[in-house]
């Protein structure tokens, strides 16, 4: 029998609240409620930060199945839609419309418009140079005392001057978009800071594609000029397309370089796996597993209901939010047997770090391919590599968009 559940705006019923907070013993674990609730109450109301109440969908399986459902929608002006945080809520209205926040076919029209730098071969092509990146940066690390912040060393300046090269960004500009892309992704910043920050950014990357139009070069921003000069894009898309791509390009990899290196660090039989192959095959399916055990999205993937939709012996009824708890989905023992284990060896391709359906991450071919060469470099070089504190004493981020520490100090 179907179960149609109504959850009282106050007073009565208590729901929990989102994001959960993780258990301080295994920071690297799904929020223990999350967890509890896959397998209690996988379909379920929880309240967010505005005193909504969108669904939680906790499972492998129905996520897999609603996020292909075209009754499900990304578009963000929808009433119900369930904002991350204040600022989302307040710029959605003044938004344009982009691959993050649209339906087919809008949705596929915009797609089609910066998928060509993405396509696994194009992105093939980038290996050599981004294992040039990384070897001159562990040369530095090596030339230096034999300790070093990692997040500052590494994890950040890879993916920063890999989305700069690829946009076309000056990486003399990278503290400003690092900066910048942070203050955006906390829900902890007033949402008058963080509009302000956004603003910045956008003048930022319109300033420089009027460069491009003027003087393309062989770059995704030169690219989105020659799709504004044809008709196929406006300016205000590309630019807001450019800020995505900046903000979205470095900030994840570099939370997975270091919260990675973290984990494999804490399971050093795993470690010795990856240390100790030269199979690219093997470092491939590594990174996914990582990325299955981590899954660093720790606001959930957003949606709305377009019609009523029956999963989970539950109604979820048109304009209803939905909140997709990737890193629970990706813990769940249907899908993955000892989930809570990371296991190098284990076939993780179908996890969903990086979403699932037509909106499924723009960038993950480049971010598996830069997590395969650090993961394949780094540890084999300083093959000594340790944590240089106690894994209690690391400062985790609990409000950005993505889990990481604010820093990872190793030595060798």
């Amino acid at each position: 029998m179907t179960e149609t559940l109504t959850c009282p705006a106050g007073g009565g019923q208590s729901l929990p609240e989102y994001p959960m907070p993780r258990a301080a013993q295994c920071p690297l674990a799904p929020a223990p409620t999350a967890q509890e609730l896959r397998a209690e109450k996988p379909v379920t109301k929880v309240r967010i930060w505005n005193g909504g109440t969108p669904w939680l969908i906790t499972r492998h399986a129905d996520q897999r199945t609603l996020l292909t459902d075209s009754r499900v929608s990304d578009d963000d002006l929808d009433p119900g839609f369930p904002y991350v945080n204040a600022h989302r809520a307040m710029i959605a209205p003044v938004s344009p419309r982009m691959i993050t926040n649209t339906d087919a076919p809008e949705h596929t029209r915009l797609r089609r418009t910066v998928n060509g730098p993405f396509v696994v071969k194009r992105i093939e092509k980038m290996r050599e140079p981004i294992q040039k990146i990384v070897d001159d940066l562990i040369d530095e690390m090596l030339a230096g005392p034999a300790s070093a912040d990692l997040l500052k060393a590494l994890a950040l300046p890879v993916p920063s001057l890999v989305i700069a090269e690829l946009l076309g960004v000056p990486y003399k500009d990278h503290d400003f978009f690092q900066t910048s892309s942070s203050t955006v992704l906390d829900s902890s910043v007033a949402p008058e800071k963080a509009r302000e920050v956004s603003g910045a950014l956008a003048a930022y990357l319109d300033k420089l594609l009027g460069e491009k139009l003027e003087n393309p070069g062989d770059d995704v921003l030169s690219e989105m000029g020659g799709r504004v000069k044809a008709g196929e894009m406006s300016r205000t898309e590309a630019v807001h397309m450019g800020v995505a791509m900046l903000i979205a390009g470095h900030e994840t990899t570099a939370t997975m370089i270091s919260l990675g290196t973290l984990a494999l660090l804490q399971h050093p039989e795993q470690l010795a796996l990856l240390r100790e192959t030269d199979d690219p095959k093997v470092v491939a399916n590594a990174v996914d597993e990582v990325l299955r055990y981590l899954t660093i999205v720790q606001t959930g993937v957003r949606r709305v209901a377009k019609a009523d939709i029956e999963i989970g012996g539950v109604v979820i009824k048109a304009g209803d939010g939905m909140i997709f708890d990737l890193h629970a989905a990706n813990w769940d023992p249907e899908a993955f047997p000892e989930a809570q284990r990371l296991d190098l060896t284990r076939q993780a391709r179908t996890h969903q770090a990086f979403g699932y359906g037509p909106h499924q991450c723009l960038g993950q071919n480049l971010a598996r391919l830069e997590l395969q060469v650090v993961y394949s470099t780094l540890y084999r070089r300083i093959p000594t590599l340790r944590l240089d504190a106690a894994l209690e004493d690391l400062e985790f981020d609990h409000t950005g968009t993505t889990y990481g520490v604010h820093s990872l100090p190793v030595a060798w």
